[in-house]
């Protein structure tokens, strides 16, 4: 039997899933839709669990005085009990009717998530090209406090209506705004103004990456530091010739790394990774990728490998990955995505960590002799 309290559950994982897609259609939140099968209780649960399955019967007939609840019921004829009327399934229409059913925080966070949303269409100017941005970030826009909502719009409205190319987030004459306000905020304003007005960049100068790189052969550019972070474009400057550039996805691993002959050791910086390929001494060398052994450090991997097809990846097979089976951790958001330039054996250790439940080896994890001496063996051909 399916109860009133396993259903509002169901219905709040739906909604929760849903809620974004919702808040910036309408229409298709009016006609949302969930159906539970109730899975009603047989003659013998019956005569065994009377009280319950009573319990369970009455808490269905006032659930179905709920607004948008729709509560179907059959006569089941039993040759012991009799004729029984039981409930076998329940239909939940509409996203409010939905959210009111899944209880007060869902209703809370539906009605507040449909707000914001509705008044950040508006305040850009509407359009299909805004309630896509509105949607991929419409759980910003319903987590931000008041104030916080209002610099938002103001921002991107402001910034929309005005030239801002080449000028810094501290010149920017929008009250409340400064520097680090709009470095933690630019996603979302930059995502709503180039949907608004079709730019293809926001304008707003923001700070360089910098890539943290140490030269691990002492022969390699005499007085210049070991360990530094540059531009990309201060990268592609230097004059290097290493025979073989590794780079990294976790930055202690870098720090960590012994000297090495003929190597210059990258932080990748995450998705900035593709950046590297701008650096000529890097595209002329043998390159090397070590990242984490998850989904999303083998979507850095296909993201660089698109720029610089030639990247050979390091410690990132299903053999590792089954070696250090006691050091796996859950990975708190897996990327879903596909990755055509993946080869065979990193594919299928991609598979195993998604088919064991989103799963992940950091590669800190993995024990530092023995990685080293991989490491070793794979810069000796």
């Amino acid at each position: 039997m399916i109860g009133v309290d396993e259903a509002r559950l169901r219905v709040a994982s739906r909604v929760a899933t849903r809620a974004r897609d919702w808040a910036c259609d309408p229409e298709a939140a009016s006609v949302a839709t969930v159906r539970v099968a109730l899975h009603a209780p047989t003659e013998r649960q019956a005569l065994e669990l009377p009280g319950a399955v009573l319990g369970w019967r009455d808490a269905w007939a006032t659930a179905a005085e709920e607004p948008g609840v729709e509560v179907e019921w059959e006569v089941r004829a039993w040759s012991r009990v009799g004729a029984q009327t039981v409930p076998v399934r329940v239909t939940i229409s509409g996203a409010d009717a939905l959210a009111a059913f899944a209880g007060r925080a869902s209703a809370d966070a539906w009605a507040r998530m449909r707000s914001r949303v509705a008044i950040a269409i508006a305040a850009l100017g509407g359009g299909q090209a805004v309630a896509t941005a509105a949607r991929t970030h419409a759980t910003a826009l319903a987590d931000y406090a008041e104030d916080e909502f209002a610099s938002v719009l103001a921002a991107a409205r402001w910034i929309c209506e005005h030239p801002v190319d080449g000028m810094r987030p501290r010149q920017l004459p929008i009250r409340g705004v400064d520097s680090k306000w709009f470095a933690s905020h630019r996603a979302v304003v930059s995502a709503l103004v180039l949907a608004a007005t079709g730019r293809e960049s926001l304008g707003v100068v923001g700070a360089e990456q910098l890539f943290r790189a140490r030269l691990l052969d002492d022969n390699m550019l005499p007085g210049a530091p070991r360990s530094f972070g540059a531009s990309i474009d201060e990268l592609a400057r230097l004059e290097v010739g290493a025979p073989t550039v590794l780079v990294l996805e976790n930055l202690e691993t870098l720090l960590s790394l012994p000297p090495l002959d003929g190597v210059v050791a990258v932080h990748g910086s995450g998705f900035a990774v593709a950046e590297l390929a701008r650096v000529p001494w890097i595209v002329a060398t043998q390159v090397l990728y070590w990242g984490d052994l998850d989904s999303n450090g083998f979507a850095i991997l296909h993201r660089l490998r698109t720029a610089l097809p030639r990247v050979r990846s390091l410690l990132m097979d299903e053999a590792v990955l089954l070696a250090h089976r006691d050091l796996w951790v859950p990975e708190p958001k897996p990327a879903r995505g596909s990755y055509p330039t993946l080869e065979a054996h990193e594919q299928a250790a991609l598979d195993r960590l998604r088919d064991e439940g989103d799963m992940r080896l950091e590669q800190e994890r993995i024990p530092w002799r023995a990685a080293l001496e991989r490491v070793r063996m794979e810069l000796q051909g």
